[in-house]
């Protein structure tokens, strides 16, 4: 991948218990479980591993700010947009850390933000929350926000046996919560963006197939042609 820096991150966390905010629905609960909870990290992990660094920054549906340690490292001005977190609370307890960040509550449909905001947006987990029907207007939002020559990267489950099996086991049914695939997802992306690759997580021992799907895209600069671009990398889709 000669376009592409290819980096390990490891996601640094404070102690689990030590987060301000955490809801009933916040996954950080399933952090500390075997394996489970390694699943749920390292998707976080190969998400944080296709940004570039530096700018500004939007993550949609920030939760309790577990990717904020990493995304202060990588020299990022941090915003962020939430349906229902506690942003004055997350707000003050990542200050009391010297993490200044840029939170708010709303929605991705209809993004509070000046055109050609920022340099990066990252989703982890969110866009499958969406109906099929909501992804066109998400991406075009986040079209609208981003910089020419900017980055999305959004990480979003692959529904494989294992992967209902895993709801299951937490507890949970799969299509009270899931409702587009990963497919319909990268399908709306690519109408409106720039594909860079597709990164795959696959089950304990690959034992399981895929079970996690991470999309970098691009918005094109106004001189440059979707074409032109695509064919500078290779796309394993």
């Amino acid at each position: 991948m000669s376009n592409l820096i290819d980096q390990k991150i490891r996601l640094k966390l404070l102690p689990l218990t030590e987060y301000a905010g955490v809801d009933e629905y916040d996954p950080i609960k399933f952090y500390n479980l075997p394996v489970i909870g390694r699943m749920y990290q390292r998707r976080i992990e190969l998400c944080l591993e296709e940004l570039r660094g530096g700018g500004k920054i939007l993550e949609i549906g920030f939760g309790s700010g577990v990717s904020f340690l990493n995304l202060h490292k990588l020299n990022y001005e941090i915003y962020g947009l939430d349906l229902t977190a506690n942003t004055e609370m997350i707000t003050k307890f990542f200050s009391a850390k010297n993490i200044d960040t840029h939170l708010k509550n709303g929605n991705i449909l209809n993004l509070p933000y000046q055109d050609n905001a920022f340099d990066s947006i990252l989703l982890i987990s969110i866009l499958e929350h969406l109906q099929p029907n909501d992804q066109n207007q998400a991406f075009k939002e986040i079209h609208r926000v981003l910089k020419p020559g900017g980055q999305i990267v959004y990480g979003v489950p692959v529904e494989r046996p294992f992967m209902v099996f895993m709801f299951r086991l937490l507890g949970n049914d799969i299509r009270t919560q899931h409702f587009s695939t990963d497919n319909e997802v990268y399908q709306a992306a690519i109408q409106i963006l720039s594909p860079v690759r597709i990164k795959k997580m696959f089950g304990p021992m690959r034992l399981f197939g895929e079970v996690y799907e991470v999309g970098h895209f691009m918005k094109i600069i106004p001189d440059q042609s979707a074409n032109s671009t695509r064919n500078k990398y290779h796309l394993n889709k």
